[in-house]
């Protein structure tokens, strides 16, 4: 299936019958050069028969099939070569009108129909230079340009053909290859987003269902208390009372974490906000230590950072690619400022190579070395740098220098982006 619209290739095409009848209808009668009216409004008529076709054949307008694109746009280029022939051939200048159809097919349709569609608008530039109508020029006079020049213009053309096409599809190669790495974020974001609102909902339910089962399991203390040690009920009060004591223990370690329940959850200490984006990756065989450093002038309070998902889940894609190419160790240093939040991730293994630090951030970059262990750092640091980034973080990525090796990156936040608001009655 193509990715252009019906709609698209009828809009461009009333556009160029415009044009082309604006420019025929001008040299005719603006400028009073001799043109073959009857032949050229003959053909671009077809072309306005043929959209007329398409809107009623097709109401919809919808996204057509790469055949189908290819078919028209090889008809626009056929027609266009038509009304050239008519019009001075390779001497008329609208010759460079021949790139619009091959341009739009590199954007939109596969490569192997741009090539057939170069291919066949070569093929008629070739026959424009072999057989058209004189230039139109003044009545009784006639114009006809150097033949070296001509020749150099229907080159110039076909030079010009390459390399637009190249470039059109390189460009929209690249905005897909973008556009499915969003995409990918935006799922890795909701994901996060969703994990975060659970951990918030746990902690609410674990508060909330203290207090109900906390007179359970007195009650049934005192149940156990009133029974005879050869009751029939003994047994299943013990069951109940070790039961709910079970229960408690679960919600004691839901609400146990300080970040956790209703606007406490939204904010965070540095260290526990490191802890939890290390804390899924501390069990890779590879040591993480974490410390924080308070750079701030005597007497100004430890932030309390947001909650952000983004946060949580970039610094996290950050290390755990760190411990995948680490040798023994990963270091993930914060410090902080009444001004700033800096956190600073090295490992000690290969680093990065030339030609990927080069391009570091960008989707589906290649891994920093054949053959190592940890996987690509393509995608996940694309998806790491950008979502650091909607948080107002500026990443810098760099390799140690000699003797130690590793590499090394910074995510640095001014302060007031993501410190948390001071809580109601603090």
């Amino acid at each position: 299936m193509g990715r252009v619209r019906l709609r698209t290739l009828v809009l461009l095409r009333w556009m160029a019958v415009a044009g082309q009848t604006a420019a025929i209808v001008y040299v005719r009668f603006g400028l009073g050069f001799e043109v073959p009216l009857a032949a050229t409004l003959g053909v671009i008529a077809v072309s306005a028969w043929v959209n007329i076709f398409l809107m009623v054949a097709r109401p919809s307008q919808g996204v057509v099939h790469d055949w189908e694109a290819a078919v028209q746009l090889a008809y626009d280029v056929l027609q266009l070569a038509v009304l050239l022939a008519l019009t001075g051939g390779v001497a008329n200048p609208f010759l460079l009108l021949f790139i619009a159809p091959v341009a739009v097919s590199a954007i939109v349709l596969r490569p192997s129909v741009t090539i057939a569609l170069a291919g066949l608008t070569y093929l008629s530039v070739l026959a424009l230079g072999l057989w058209h109508l004189p230039l139109p020029w003044r009545p009784g006079a006639s114009y006809e340009p150097p033949l070296i020049y001509q020749y150099g213009l229907a080159i110039a053309v076909l030079i010009g053909l390459g390399f637009t096409s190249v470039y059109a599809w390189r460009v929209a190669a690249e905005e897909e290859r973008l556009s499915e790495a969003l995409s990918e974020v935006q799922t890795v974001l909701a994901r996060e987003q969703k994990l975060s609102a659970l951990g918030g909902l746990a902690a609410a339910a674990a508060h909330e269902l203290g207090t109900p089962l906390a007179t359970i399991h007195l009650v049934a203390k005192e149940m156990e208390r009133g029974l005879a040690p050869d009751s029939p009920l003994l047994e299943d009060v013990q069951l109940l009372v070790s039961q709910s004591e079970r229960c408690r223990g679960i919600l004691k370690q839901l609400s146990s974490r300080k970040d956790q329940g209703d606007a406490v959850h939204e904010r965070l200490t540095l260290q526990a906000l490191l802890d939890d984006a290390a804390g899924r990756h501390s069990d890779l065989g590879r040591t993480v230590t974490i410390t924080v450093e308070n750079a701030a002038p005597e007497g100004v309070q430890a932030p309390e950072i947001r909650r952000l998902p983004e946060m949580i889940h970039g610094l996290g894609n950050i290390i755990e690619n760190a411990v995948g190419f680490a040798a023994e160790k990963v270091d993930v240093a914060a410090k902080w400022s009444d001004t700033e939040i800096s956190v600073v991730i090295r490992d000690d293994g290969p680093g990065f190579p030339p030609n990927v630090l080069a391009r570091l951030g960008e989707p589906y970059v290649s891994e920093r070395a054949s053959g190592d262990r940890g996987g690509g750092l393509g995608l996940g640091f694309f998806i790491a740098k950008t979502l650091l980034e909607r948080t107002g973080a500026r990443i810098d990525a760099h390799n140690r220098t000699a003797p130690r090796t590793g590499a090394v990156v910074r995510a640095t936040w001014a302060r007031a982006a993501i410190e948390a608001p001071p809580l109601m009655g603090a």
